[in-house]
Formats: C-alpha cells, sequence, structure tokens
C-alpha cells in the first residue's frame, strides 16, 4: 500500500505522457483540417491530415524508444487515427465535393468513416492474438492513415491541375467507397514497419528519402498523387508475396 501511495504522488512520468501528447496533437491537426474545409481553405485542410499522419507515424516509435508504451496509448492512438483518419477526411471530402449529391455524398462519407473505425477495431481486437501475417510482415488491409492519403487522391489531382471532373462527385464517390473497403478488406498488404534496408542500399534509400522531401516541399500535390498511385501498385505484389511466403512456409 506504502509503495503504490508513493507512486500515485509520483504521477505519470514523462515517458508515457510525451507519447500520448503527441497522439492528442495528431488529433487536434485531423480535427483542424475540418475546420479549414469549412473555410475552403482547401491546402490546408489536406495538409492538416498529412500532419496527423506523420504524428501517428512518430508516436509509437517515441513511445517504444522512451518506454512509455500503455494500454492507455493504444486506446488513445486508435481514437485518434478513427478521428484523423476516418471522420476528418469523410468530413472534408464531403465539403469539397460529395454534398453536391447531399444523400449519396453523406452515406459514402459516413460508410469511409465507419470502415475505418471497424478497421482499427479488427486491429484493437487481435493484438493479444498471434497473428501470422503481422508476423510474416504484412497488415490486414490498408491502414487508415494510407486510407485517408488515398481517399483525397481525386482533391490533390484537382488542386494541381484545377481539372473540375476530379470534383465531380459522381468521381469522388465511388472512389472513396472503393478506398472504403480496402481498409475492411482480407487483403495482404505491405507492413512499412517490417522493412529492412540492405546495408549495400542504405546510402541510395537516404538519397531517394532525400528527393521524395524535396518534392513534397516543392510540388506537394503531384507528389501525392505520385505516391498515392504508387501504393495503389503495391498492392497487387503485397497479395502475391504474401500467397508465396505462405507456400515456401507450408512447403
Amino acid at each position: 500500500m506504502a509503495l503504490r501511495a508513493r507512486s500515485q504522488r509520483r504521477g505519470i512520468p514523462l515517458r508515457a505522457v510525451l507519447p500520448n501528447a503527441i497522439t492528442a496533437l495528431a488529433l487536434c491537426s485531423g480535427l483542424t483540417g475540418v475546420r479549414f474545409a469549412i473555410a475552403e481553405d482547401w491546402e490546408r485542410a489536406v495538409l492538416m491530415i498529412m500532419l496527423a499522419a506523420a504524428l501517428d507515424g512518430i508516436d509509437g516509435q517515441i513511445a517504444r524508444m522512451m518506454h512509455g508504451e500503455s494500454k492507455f496509448g493504444a486506446e488513445l492512438d486508435s481514437l485518434s487515427d478513427a478521428i484523423s483518419f476516418g471522420v476528418a477526411p469523410a468530413l472534408i471530402l464531403y465539403l469539397w465535393s460529395l454534398m453536391v449529391v447531399p444523400r449519396l455524398g453523406w452515406i459514402i462519407a459516413l460508410l469511409f468513416a465507419v470502415f475505418c473505425a471497424l478497421r482499427l477495431a479488427r486491429f484493437n481486437s487481435q493484438i493479444d492474438s498471434e497473428q501470422p501475417r503481422k508476423l510474416a510482415g504484412y497488415l490486414t488491409g490498408i491502414p487508415a492513415p494510407a486510407g485517408a492519403a488515398l481517399a483525397m487522391l481525386p482533391l490533390y489531382v484537382w488542386l494541381w491541375s484545377g481539372e473540375e471532373l476530379a470534383r465531380s462527385p459522381w468521381i469522388v464517390t465511388p472512389w472513396v467507397a472503393f478506398v472504403g473497403l480496402l481498409m475492411v478488406s482480407s487483403l495482404a498488404t505491405y507492413s512499412w514497419k517490417s522493412l529492412r534496408l540492405r546495408r549495400n542500399v542504405r546510402f541510395e534509400a537516404l538519397v531517394g528519402l532525400a528527393i521524395l522531401l524535396a518534392a513534397l516541399v516543392t510540388a506537394p500535390w503531384q507528389t501525392l498523387t505520385v505516391v498515392s498511385v504508387a501504393y495503389l501498385v503495391t498492392l497487387p505484389f503485397s497479395v502475391r508475396a504474401y500467397r508465396r511466403s505462405g507456400r515456401v512456409a507450408s512447403g
């Protein structure tokens, strides 16, 4: 009892607070994207979602580095993802395009947000169980940040081309529904956390990363378009690679 009382007086250690603060900041970034969308500031709306994705990518790394992992942090991360990569992109796309067909557009926006939540719920329910795909370096369905980024592909195209066809709800509606289905699908997709670079290509990888960052700064919308299309292209390869790995293991 005395040890418990002393630990409560000391409070929560900084190593547990910092990762959760970054997760909360990601949530705030996603919601701020909605605020910019209401003001029809589409560029900043997209940038806020991208910032949320970047913060989501580092909060877990920082938690592991500082030994600050916790069940609370995992739950907060899922709630943040549901809002930043499900609700916020759905509202941004609705305000940008889907509200032209309000009934159908709202249904699609709702489905995207719900599918994102379902994907995260499935992921959380499997954390404590053995996951053959995760052990093999794969995910089930596309992750929530990738889903948010892919869903906004027509918006990227519109921002750099000005082509109103990209804003058509008859294009955006099926596209958003398709990306939502990818999130809840059973497709085996690459897990970037499991990728390991060979020593002889690390320098080339750094050069490629520098080029990508430079492209994002100078031509963000064109670069996001290319990256989104490139990610889509990897999906058939990830499915085939996982099937091959299963055949090799069984053989």
